[in-house]
């Protein structure tokens, strides 16, 4: 009984020094160089490295993605990067960290180095054409890819979330292997923005904004709707694993923690101010550690939070975790 009563105990302990957690804004990150007012249009993601750099996809063409050191000086630009990098993961599936993510106009996916450099281009054309529908942006048939990540064998998921919501899974090499999700039960998708591979599970599973249905769900990695993990979010657009939760990043102005159950941990800047969910909200009118439209999130080793937001002008926020 005593060590029943000291284990609970312990975890009551355990439990409000994880809620006593705080996100602190850090104003002013990124540093700009002194030859640019602002970062560019953003519609897309967000990765921290194994050693600590942050990389932010932006809409501008031989600076597809901007490469910048912890304290938010610029570094690098990658060149060779697609101008319109939506979604993307920075993984080691095992030959070393690269970057895998979408292009969404290009209706592609690639595989790059941390220096830029493409290794694996997968157009629309290894999809089974079955799987191509009109879009909400042109009468053509096709895809609109949203986000992706990378399976514990190196098996890669890409998900349809502008167009079908299907996910399309391919092996290492870009091979095409299967589809699964959609509009039609037991999924019933409705912009299946970006997704995550959920390693706090065993097995890992995949886990995925479901964004007009402002929730987040749970799928095997065959494809088997698991469950509802939580919805009571405002519009999700973005994940990723934290330790033992899960970072959402919500595109009507807010950051929404939740544990391995799907309980609210903490939500980190809350904004209800107008113009949110917008892009066109110019820096003059931006507060620090008020989000107006979180498009991508990030975390680094220290579980500082940094979030990519869906913006005309470039804007990235950055909240440490005390």
């Amino acid at each position: 009984m005593l060590t029943r009563t000291i284990a609970a105990l312990a975890g009551v302990f355990i439990g409000a020094a994880a809620l006593a957690q705080d996100y602190v804004p850090v104003a002013d990150w990124p540093t700009l160089p002194g030859d640019r007012e602002t970062l560019g249009a953003m519609h897309g993601d967000i990765g921290v490295s194994a050693a600590g750099e942050v990389y932010v996809s932006v809409e501008t063409d031989g600076m597809g993605v901007q490469v910048f050191t912890d304290n938010g000086r610029y570094l690098r630009s990658l060149e060779n990067s697609p101008s319109d990098l939506h979604g993307f993961v920075i993984r080691d599936a095992g030959d070393g960290e690269h970057i895998y993510g979408v292009s969404l106009r290009g209706q592609k996916f690639v595989k790059m180095t941390l220096d830029g450099e493409i290794v694996l281009d997968i157009s629309r054309d290894a999809i089974p054409q079955e799987y191509w529908t009109e879009n909400q942006f042109s009468s053509e048939l096709g895809v609109l890819l949203s986000g992706m990540d990378v399976g514990p064998n190196g098996d890669l998921f890409v998900s349809d979330g502008y167009s079908s919501d299907y996910i399309h899974r391919f092996d290492a090499a870009g091979n095409y292997l299967e589809t699964f999700g959609g509009k039609a039960a037991p999924y019933e998708f409705n912009i299946l923005h970006k997704i995550a591979i959920d390693t706090r599970f065993d097995p890992v599973r995949i886990i995925a904004t479901d964004r007009l249905n402002n929730r987040v769900v749970h799928m095997g990695l065959d494809g088997e709707f698991l469950g509802v993990v939580n919805d009571e979010l405002l519009l999700p657009a973005a994940l990723t694993i934290d330790g033992d939760n899960v970072v959402i990043g919500e595109l009507q102005g807010r950051v929404t923690i939740l544990d391995k159950a799907g309980n609210v941990v903490r939500t980190v800047g809350t904004n209800t101010e107008e113009g949110i969910g917008t892009n066109q909200v110019p820096p003059e009118q931006w507060r620090t550690g008020f989000i107006l439209a979180a498009h991508g999130v990030a975390t680094n080793a220290d579980g500082d939070i940094f979030v990519a937001e869906f913006t005309t002008f470039g804007r990235v926020q950055r909240f440490d975790r005390q």
